[in-house]
């Protein structure tokens, strides 16, 4: 496969010069509003969605990252190889081809955390794999690239865009970790702040689906196989990852987290890498890919939301019409189980603890009823 680029106009001193397609001088107007809209629902959700993590299970992530790892092996295992396999199924242009790898092998979004929010996911672990593995495309995404394009033969290299992963973490982290501050100085008041930040991720999301939709329908080409891929590639990786995460044993709540996080992509990052990458003319032929995938990465999400919702709110009709001694029974039952679960795991945790002797006692961590022993003697 041999990509039609030249590197002489690669440079960008020769790239800056060109006169843009119209696309793309429309696509650099609307690319500054994505770019001020994305930053302040960056900064606004992930400080709103810090106040939901709590220290302690965050740190519970970072000793015994099991999930973290399977999330890994989702975003640098499954999606460039679903890319892979798309770009072989579908017979793709060589440009084409390197669009949808480039967007496989990018980390995950922060787009995922909000509606892991709304799937009642595990919040720390997806804050957990969204850092990790923007941290881990340092690295991955050039390893992904060179071991996918190692037989073709490009006469282009691809820049990694270095700075843009360095924004992403700096955006992420900030913000977290004030959230984080916030929940535990002020855990009434962080309530607060997550609702209303829930509710303003929520309309700033509808912004930029209403803007990506307008694009899309002013811009897009009669390439078809591109949209189609861009619908399906979101879908695939949340089912996949959902798949994984099942196989690998992992709780219904970390299955929906760790299916989000692995069709939710860094749209903005794969622009950038494809921006520092080609020229004006190539790039009018492949933008609206990416901006399409982050279009139906975006409904995907909300359709899982409205699944999920509407199937919490089956349960609970359910629930409600049982008779009030059957209710009363199951929350009694329900509250003495949840009580003793937690005076076990307490007890439990006490006993690995403290320093002690090795034996029956501390493994089982309570100890034995003196009662019982009098009473069998």
């Amino acid at each position: 496969m041999r990509a039609n680029c030249s590197s002489s106009s690669a440079c960008p001193a020769n790239s800056s010069v060109e006169e843009l397609p119209e696309g793309v001088k429309a696509y650099g107007n609307l690319e500054l509003v994505f770019t001020v809209v994305s930053a302040l629902m960056i900064g606004l959700l992930m400080f709103s969605l810090g106040c939901s993590v709590e220290v302690r299970k965050l740190w519970g992530h970072i000793r015994r990252p099991w999930g973290i790892a399977v999330g890994l092996l989702c975003q640098f295992g499954l999606m460039p190889l679903i890319a892979y396999l798309l770009i072989i199924s579908f017979s793709l242009k060589p440009l084409q081809a390197i669009a949808v790898l480039i967007m496989g092998c990018c980390p995950g979004g922060t787009v995922s955390n909000i509606f892991t929010f709304w799937v009642d996911g595990d919040m720390d672990l997806s804050i957990s794999m969204t850092t990790c593995s923007t941290v881990a495309a340092l690295g991955m995404m050039p390893l992904c690239l060179y071991l996918y394009t190692l037989s073709w033969n490009l006469e282009q290299n691809l820049t990694i865009p270095y700075q843009n992963i360095g924004i992403t973490l700096v955006c992420l982290i900030i913000p977290v970790a004030l959230g984080i501050y916030v929940n535990y100085r002020w855990p009434k008041q962080s309530k607060i702040i997550l609702k209303i930040g829930a509710i303003a991720g929520g309309l700033l999301f509808l912004v930029v689906t209403v803007a990506g939709v307008a694009l899309i329908k002013e811009f897009w080409s009669t390439d078809i196989i591109l949209l189609t891929i861009s619908f399906i590639f979101p879908l695939i990786g949340h089912v996949t990852g959902f798949l994984l995460a099942l196989l690998t044993h992992q709780s219904w709540q970390r299955c929906r987290t760790i299916s989000l996080e692995t069709g939710t992509q860094n749209v903005q990052m794969c622009l950038t890498m494809l921006q520092l990458s080609f020229t004006a003319e190539q790039l009018a032929q492949i933008f609206n890919f990416t901006l399409a995938y982050g279009l139906f990465q975006m409904l995907d999400g909300f359709l899982m939301v409205a699944a999920y919702k509407m199937y919490k709110r089956r349960l609970k009709n359910k629930h409600g019409n049982e008779k009030p001694g059957c209710q009363e029974a199951r929350h009694r039952k329900k509250s003495t189980s949840s009580k003793e679960t937690t005076a076990f795991l307490e007890m439990n945790e006490e006993a690995t603890l403290s320093p002690g002797p090795s034996g029956p006692m501390d493994l089982h961590g309570a100890p034995t009823p003196t009662g019982d022993i009098s009473h069998a003697k």
